[in-house]
């Protein structure tokens, strides 16, 4: 008997009618996978025990410098407590990936440095929203754009396969640009490239601020490896103003998530926020358990 439910769920995988781990209990305990945006906050997050931190690609993986410039960053976090996981902030604002200004070239050659880095130290997810990059100039075609931008993560994704790193594709507001503003939006491009290793993320902040639905995530649920989150109004972190953010929660525990959640926030007292924000979070996921 026990074959034939295996047989079962292995051809039921491969038609795409069940999910992996057919017969598997699911724990979601994305409460254990919680971690903060930026490295300069990692004492408060040791304190707090928090998962991991995540970091800026431009600043700290110094894609434009030399191995040996990058060293020092290398060795803070062969021993980084909580460890570095994730990073985003991949490209200065400078270096543009679409429009008549595009220079592909540059930016190729800078991922290519960046995810090498990323895979030396540890480090699985590169976040790509950079809005100053991508955002389409006045005038310029969108399908013109949209071909640039997803051929330029054709070019990058050859290196994140054989780094085993995921680039993601960040979706952000109108407000900060004009380009792939829905994690729908994110998915659709992400699989267009063919390509395991690029992937989406799910801002909830930014899909509260697009009033984007949680059922978006679970149409993304083939490429969606990460998460961000913070409060609407005013990007507090949670427990500022009293957000409920269990409707996306209930959205990634439908999908089976395994992935992480960073607080990507504005800190007025981090050292008391840090700690509520943990506790509202493990609160809210705990309660749809």
């Amino acid at each position: 008997m026990r074959q034939v439910t295996l047989l079962f769920c292995s051809l039921a995988m491969a038609a795409g009618l069940i999910p992996a781990g057919c017969g598997d209990k699911y724990e979601f305990n994305l409460d254990q996978r919680l971690g903060i945006c930026g490295t300069g906050w990692a004492e408060a997050a040791k304190a707090a025990g928090l998962d991991y931190i995540e970091a800026n690609v431009s600043s700290f993986l110094m894609p434009e410098k030399s191995d040996e410039e990058f060293a020092a960053n290398k060795e803070y976090a062969a021993t980084a407590v909580p460890p570095l996981y994730s990073a985003n902030g991949f490209f200065p604002g400078e270096i543009k990936i679409v429009g008549p200004e595009a220079d592909i070239e540059r930016a190729v050659k800078y991922s290519q440095t960046a995810i090498r880095r990323a895979a030396e130290i540890g480090i699985k997810i590169l976040v790509l929203g950079s809005s100053g990059s991508r955002s389409i100039p006045e005038g310029f075609d969108r399908a013109e754009a949209e071909e640039q931008f997803t051929g330029f993560l054709k070019r990058i994704a050859p290196a994140a396969e054989k780094y085993g790193v995921k680039v993601a594709i960040e979706p952000l507001q109108t407000s900060e640009t004009n380009f792939i503003n829905t994690v729908k939006e994110g998915a659709e491009i992400a699989r267009k490239t063919g390509s395991d290793n690029i992937c989406v993320i799910a801002d909830i902040f930014h899909m509260m601020r697009m009033s984007e639905s949680p059922d978006d995530i679970v149409e993304a649920a083939d490429k969606l490896v990460h998460c961000h989150v913070a409060e609407l109004a005013k990007r507090t972190a949670p427990g500022v103003d009293g957000d409920d953010f269990t409707p996306y929660l209930l959205a990634l525990k439908k999908i089976k998530y395994t992935g992480r959640m960073s607080f990507e926030c504005s800190w007025q007292d981090i050292d008391t926020q840090l700690p509520k924000a943990m506790e509202t979070m493990r609160e809210q996921i705990n309660s749809i358990k």
